[in-house]
């Protein structure tokens, strides 16, 4: 039965993935979350009521993964949006932060789709989570730059290995009233003055942009950018 679909938000305990996994919830769908600490997870997931359950698992553990999955039945949408922030230079160069980052956001998600494979329903979709540091680097971007690149490098690879699963990727630019942003306003303004729309990405923007990757059929291998044209010379 369509309504004992599972829509699974990989790091729905904040942020964006939270936006998205609320946005479900509050739809009716039956949800599963995951953060690294299972009270705070669970706890996060009773505070959207409805249908929403937590999981505990650390994307950088991935041996760890399908065990921590193994509860959950069948699945037709899997938004894959865990990050951790990391300043890494090449000067200052941290070798554990970048294994830990590189395994998260590449091993990690990859495993999490392996694990989850055979509980994808026929018209099933995924939305990979990525960031405009792929496009525009700083000073510390060197891995987060270099893992959000390969970002659209496993959705192209995913297309051609496990379609039809369709797969998209999903960069959003910086989101003014999200919790790590909001409170920023100086660096924001700054945001703000190179933006072409005049206007900061919401949250609600993202999320409008993830249900679209992964309801619409026809969308397959995209990488889309929400960022009101930051990212453009």
């Amino acid at each position: 039965m369509a309504e004992e679909r599972t829509v699974v938000v990989i790091g729905g305990t904040s942020g964006l993935g939270m936006d998205l996994a609320r946005r479900y919830g509050e739809r009716g769908r039956r949800v599963v979350i995951s953060g690294r600490d299972a009270e705070r997870t669970e706890d996060i997931a009773a505070s959207m009521g409805g249908s929403v359950s937590g999981v505990a698992l650390d994307l950088a553990e991935p041996t760890a993964i399908a065990s921590a999955l193994q509860g959950i039945g069948e699945v037709d949408r899997l938004a894959l949006a865990a990050l951790e922030r990391d300043e890494n230079s090449v000067k200052d160069y941290d070798i554990e932060a970048a294994i830990r980052l590189v395994t998260l956001k590449l091993v990690g998600y990859t495993e999490v789709i392996h694990a989850l494979v055979p509980r994808f329903t026929p018209d099933a979709s995924i939305v990979i989570y990525g960031g405009l540091a792929k496009l525009r680097p700083y000073p510390g971007s060197t891995t987060v730059t270099t893992v959000n690149a390969g970002v659209d490098g496993l959705v192209r690879a995913l297309v051609a290995d496990i379609s039809p699963i369709r797969v998209n990727a999903l960069h959003p630019g910086i989101a003014g009233d999200s919790p790590y942003w909001a409170g920023k306003a100086e660096a924001l303004e700054a945001v703000k003055a190179r933006t072409a729309t005049g206007r900061l990405v919401e949250m609600r923007d993202v999320t409008d942009a993830a249900v679209f990757l992964l309801e619409n059929p026809s969308m397959h291998g995209t990488e889309l950018r929400v960022d009101g044209g930051w990212s453009l010379p």
